[in-house]
C-alpha cells in the first residue's frame, strides 16, 4: 500500500511498522474502514499459548492488577457495538426512579474533573453519578499493578504524564491543586532515583534487526545534554549497520550543518510546503537520503499522532526536532507557539518546562480524585498515599454517597424529557456494557448531562442532536495505540547491554521501555537490576498508503480488534527475546506476567495539515470541528479530550470545566439558545 522505495527486495517496508514473526491473517478495505465488526469478536480471546500468562480471573482481583488483554478489554464494548451496529436499539428500560443533579457518561480523567467542577461550583449536597463503561474508573489514565516475588510493581497503562506543567492552562492547575498534586514535592522525593539508569551507564538506543538492515545491532544513541530528544551523536553513523551512500546520509542529515534542501524558495513558501509535505517525502525527494535512512524515521511522530512519518507534516517534524531542517533558515521556533494553541491539538510538538511522569502514569490523578469525589472507597488521601492505596470498588456506588460511580455500565440513549429548551430532565437508558440484551437495559433521569465519553459515539447516544453537530462530532477518528506492560523478574540484561530504552520501527513493537525509576510514598522504584521490574512495549497501528490519517485510524483499530491475546504475547516474548537475548535474558525464565492496554479508540483525533485546513490547525478558528461539536445541547454538555482535538489531560480538565460551566450558566441565563447553528467544514 506504499510507494515508498524498499531497498531490500522481498522485505516489507520496515516504516509498516508490522515486522512479525507471526502470519497475520488478510485485512480487507473494507474491513479497514468499517471497524470489523466480526473481527470485534477476535478480540475477546484472552487465552495464551502460554498457560501461565493467561488473563486473570476478573473476579478475583481487583481491576489493576487483572492481565491479558486490559484496556479496552472483553466486556467493556459490546453493547457500543451493537449500538453501532444496530442490533441493539435502545427503548423502554425498567426505571427504578433513579434522579441525579449530574449524570456524567465517562469516568475518564475529564469524566472525573466534571463532577469535581460541579460539586465545587453547584454545592456539595449535590447528587452526581458517573458511568463508566470500564471495569475501573479513569478512562485512559489507567493503572497496572503487579505483584513480583513479593514486590509491588506499578505503571501506567494509558496516560502517561503531566506533561510541561507550566503549561497547563487555569482549570487545569487548580483541579491539581485542589485534589493535593504537588509536584515539587514529588520532584524531591525522586531526586534519588532521576537519572537512575543514566548513572548505570545505560542509555537509549537504537535496534538495527538483520531482516530489514545488514545485521543486528543494538546501537546506542548517546544524545548530546541539550540535543533534541530525537537526536542521534556523533558515534552513531559509525556505528549503524548501513551500506556506505545510506551511512553518507545520514551523517549529511544529522549534521549541525546541512545544504538547504529548498533553496531559492522564502521562508514563507518553506513552512508552506514542509507544512503539505510528509516526512518520509521531505528525506526521501528534498533531502534524496537513502531509503534505509528514512526508515529510521519512519515512526517519527507516532508516539504523539499514532501514525508514521508518511502522515506527519514535515513542519510537524521541524518542530519536534527531528534533523534535516538547519539548512534551511527556518529561525527559531517561538517557545510555545504550537504548544499554546487553544486545545493543545498539535501534541505539544515544542515542549517546555519539566514533564512529570507518577510511576502508574496519570492513574495518580484519576485515584486522587476518586478518593475526594467517593472518599468511602479508600482510605488513602495524600499523594503519596496513592503509591500503594486500595480501592473497594464496591463502595463506589453506593446509595447516599454525593458522587456514585457506577463501573462496567454503558449509556445507550441519552434523550430529553421533552423540547431541549423546555425539559427539565434528561432521561438516560443503559445497560451492562457487555451484555447488548435489551432486557438489561434500565433507564435513570439526570437534571443535567455531561457527555464525557469518545465523541463519535456521541450520535449514537444523543439521535436527537442536529445533524451537523453529528457530522462534526464524528470527524474525528481517534488513534489506535497498544501499551504492553511485561513484568519481568530482573533487568539484569537491560543494565549488562547498557540500555534503558531501545526505538524499533521495523519491529513489531516499535519502542521498548524499562520502567523509568520513580517512587510514590510506600511504592518504590527498583533500583538494583537484580529487582523485579516492568518493561513498557509501544505499538501504534498505522497503515501507510491509505488516502487520509482518519482512514489510517480507522484501519489500525481494525488490525488492533483482530489482534488476539495470543498473538501479542507470542510477539512480545519473541522481541524481547531478539533484543535482549544477547544481555542473558531468557523470555520463559524472566517474564512474570503481561498485561496488553488496547486502545482502539485511544488518542484525541488532532488537524494535520496533509489533510486538513491549515486554519484548524495552526490556527483557533471556530470552524473546527471540535468546536462545532462540543456546543451544549439543552442540558446536555460534551467534556473530552476530543472536543479540544488534544491527547492530554490538561485538555481534558478544561473541557470539563467548560462543559460543567456551560450548564450551569444556562441554568441562570434560560434564554440561550440550547443547541449550536449550523455550521460547515
Amino acid at each position: 500500500m506504499s510507494d515508498r522505495p524498499d531497498p531490500r527486495p522481498g522485505c516489507p517496508p520496515p516504516g509498516s511498522g508490522q515486522r512479525s514473526t507471526t502470519t497475520r491473517p488478510a485485512i480487507t478495505r473494507r474491513d479497514f474502514i468499517n471497524g470489523v465488526t466480526t473481527a470485534a469478536a477476535c478480540a475477546t480471546v484472552s487465552c495464551s499459548i502460554f498457560p501461565a500468562f493467561g488473563a486473570t480471573d476478573p473476579d478475583s482481583v481487583p481491576p489493576p492488577r487483572r492481565t491479558g488483554l486490559r484496556g479496552s478489554h472483553p466486556g467493556a464494548f459490546e453493547a457500543a457495538h451493537a449500538l453501532r451496529d444496530g442490533t441493539l436499539r435502545p427503548t423502554g428500560g425498567h426505571d427504578d426512579g433513579e434522579l441525579y443533579d449530574l449524570v456524567v457518561v465517562g469516568g475518564g480523567l475529564s469524566g472525573l474533573a466534571a463532577a469535581h467542577f460541579f460539586h465545587r461550583y453547584a454545592g456539595s449536597g449535590k447528587s452526581v453519578l458517573i458511568l463508566e463503561n470500564h471495569d475501573d474508573f479513569g478512562g485512559h489514565a489507567k493503572r497496572n499493578e503487579f505483584v513480583v516475588d513479593g514486590r509491588l510493581l506499578a505503571l501506567n497503562g494509558g496516560t502517561l504524564e503531566i506533561e510541561s506543567p507550566a503549561r497547563y492552562n487555569e482549570w487545569a492547575k487548580r483541579i491539581l491543586d485542589e485534589i493535593g498534586v504537588d509536584i515539587s514535592a514529588y520532584l524531591r522525593e525522586n531526586r534519588r532515583e532521576a537519572g537512575l539508569h543514566e548513572r548505570l551507564g545505560m542509555d537509549r538506543a537504537f535496534f538495527f534487526d538483520r531482516e530489514s538492515w545488514a545485521s543486528d545491532a543494538l546501537v546506542p544513541r548517546h544524545v548530546p545534554p541539550g540535543t533534541s530528544w530525537y537526536g542521534f551523536g556523533p558515534d552513531f553513523v559509525a556505528n549503524a549497520p548501513l551500506g556506505e551512500k545510506a551511512r553518507a546520509d545520514l551523517a549529511r542529515l544529522l549534521a549541525s550543518r546541512q545544504p538547504d534542501y529548498l533553496a531559492g524558495a522564502s521562508v514563507a513558501e518553506k513552512k508552506k510546503r514542509l507544512a503539505t509535505m510528509a516526512y518520509d517525502r521531505y528525506l526521501l525527494d528534498c533531502a534524496k537520503v537513502d531509503p534505509s535512512v528514512a526508515w529510521i524515521f519512519s515512526k517519527a511522530g507516532a508516539g504523539v499522532f499514532c501514525v508514521g512519518a508518511d502522515a506527519m507534516p514535515a513542519l510537524f517534524a521541524w518542530a519536534m526536532g527531528y534533523p534535516g531542517f538547519s539548512g534551511l533558515g527556518l529561525g527559531e521556533l517561538p517557545e510555545g507557539l504550537l504548544s499554546d494553541l487553544p486545545g493543545g491539538q498539535h501534541g505539544r510538538q515544542a515542549e517546555s518546562g519539566e514533564s512529570v511522569h507518577f510511576p502508574d502514569g496519570n492513574a495518580t490523578l484519576a485515584r486522587l480524585l476518586v478518593a475526594s469525589l467517593v472518599p468511602g472507597a479508600t482510605r488513602a488521601r495524600t499523594q503519596d498515599e496513592m503509591g500503594t492505596a486500595t480501592f473497594d470498588y464496591a463502595r463506589l456506588d453506593l446509595a447516599g454517597n454525593p458522587t456514585r460511580i457506577r463501573l462496567s455500565t454503558l449509556a445507550l440513549n441519552v434523550a430529553h424529557d421533552g423540547p431541549p429548551d423546555q425539559a427539565e430532565t434528561v432521561s438516560i437508558l443503559c445497560a451492562p456494557a457487555g451484555n447488548p440484551h435489551p432486557d438489561t437495559i434500565t433507564r435513570i433521569r439526570a437534571r443535567q448531562v455531561v457527555l464525557a465519553c469518545w465523541n463519535m459515539v456521541i450520535p449514537y447516544l444523543v439521535p436527537t442532536m442536529p445533524a451537523h453537530q453529528k457530522d462534526a462530532l464524528a470527524y474525528g477518528v481517534k488513534g489506535p495505540i497498544v501499551y504492553a506492560n511485561v513484568a519481568i523478574r530482573n533487568w539484569r540484561a537491560f543494565h549488562e547491554l547498557r540500555v534503558a530504552e531501545v526505538d524499533c520501527p521495523t519491529l513489531y513493537f516499535e519502542q521498548v521501555q524499562l520502567a523509568e525509576a520513580a517512587s510514590l510514598g510506600g511504592l518504590k522504584a527498583p533500583s538494583d537490576p537484580a529487582m523485579p521490574n516492568v518493561v513498557r512495549m509501544i505499538k501504534t497501528f498505522g497503515a501507510p498508503g491509505l488516502p487520509t490519517k482518519r482512514d489510517q485510524h480507522r484501519a489500525g483499530r481494525a488490525m488492533l480488534l483482530a489482534t488476539s491475546f495470543d498473538t501479542f504475547e507470542r510477539e512480545i516474548r519473541g522481541q524481547l527475546q531478539h533484543i535482549l537475548g544477547p544481555g542473558g535474558f531468557d523470555a520463559d525464565r524472566d517474564i512474570a506476567a503481561i498485561t496488553v492496554n488496547r486502545w482502539p479508540h485511544g488518542y484525541a483525533y488532532t488537524y494535520n495539515s496533509l489533510y486538513d485546513p491549515p486554519e484548524w490547525v495552526f490556527t483557533a478558528s471556530e470552524s473546527r470541528p471540535c468546536v462545532t461539536g462540543r456546543q451544549p445541547f439543552g442540558r446536555i454538555a460534551i467534556a473530552n479530550a476530543d472536543s479540544a482535538a488534544s491527547p492530554h489531560t490538561d485538555a481534558a480538565f478544561e473541557a470539563a470545566h467548560r462543559a460543567v460551566a456551560e450548564l450551569l450558566d444556562r441554568q441562570v441565563f434560560p434564554f440561550v439558545p440550547p443547541s449550536p447553528g449550523p455550521a460547515t467544514f
